[in-house]
């Protein structure tokens, strides 16, 4: 069952009078419980397409269909409800607040959510467990590597079980260790049941995923990971 379907997607920005057309006609079908990356070089569309597939963003022209439901008629309300609950974002830059601990960075949505206080500490724990950092909870994101970084932002990208997971280029602030170490917690999650999206420019890193979607111009040119 496709989880997300696009149809002639188009997206135009404006730079002062000129205009930038980030996304020509893009069709992407995607399945639920898929592995899939999203390769291409800088300025390739792939950015933007993610941040129209994460409803971040919306198309100028085309059609977005998320468990077949058109995006594009959904309340804004309805959309936040949906990044909450449905989609658990993971970026290069990890988007930690430098502020709380590891542990309070990880019940962020699940405060949002409007859990108790008792259920997301333990719900957070669980998930931080989960990826290796139950000797972390107390520790701020800068007094972590950038490994455990990125660990603990796919914990609070997790921690409301959502069923796609967005990262964008999750291994390019890294070396190859954790990278790589990242790749397989998200390998794991795939094999647990969700949908893994993965923006990436690296083709090492792209050959983990089942599936590639190539990008150029903003244009799909190659679907097909074996053609």
């Amino acid at each position: 069952m496709a989880i997300i379907e696009t149809t002639q997607l188009i997206k135009d920005y404006s730079l002062g009078k000129v205009k930038v057309r980030a996304l020509s006609g893009v069709d992407v079908v995607i399945q639920e419980g898929e592995f899939v990356a999203i390769m291409g070089p800088s300025g390739s569309g792939k950015s933007t397409l993610m941040h129209i597939i994460g409803c971040l963003d919306s198309p100028t022209e085309g059609q977005y269909y998320l468990d077949g439901v058109q995006v594009s008629e959904l309340h804004r309300s309805d959309l936040a409800l949906i990044r909450n609950q449905k989609i658990g974002f993971v970026f290069q830059s990890f988007n930690l607040l430098p502020h709380l601990n590891v542990l309070k960075n990880v019940e962020l949505p699940l405060m949002y959510a409007g859990m108790s206080l008792r259920k997301r500490t333990e719900k957070a724990k669980e998930v931080l467990a989960s990826v290796g950092l139950s000797d972390r909870l107390k520790h701020k994101p800068t007094e972590l590597s950038g490994g455990q970084r990125q660990r603990v932002a796919i914990a609070r990208a997790i921690v409301n079980d959502p069923a796609i997971i967005l990262a964008d280029e999750p291994t390019g602030n890294l070396d190859s260790q954790a990278g790589g170490d990242i790749l397989e917690i998200f390998t794991k999650l795939n094999n647990n049941g969700h949908t893994i999206i993965m923006v990436t420019h690296d083709r090492i890193v792209a050959d983990r995923a089942s599936r590639i979607i190539r990008i150029m111009d903003g244009k799909i040119f190659d679907g097909n990971l074996d053609s």
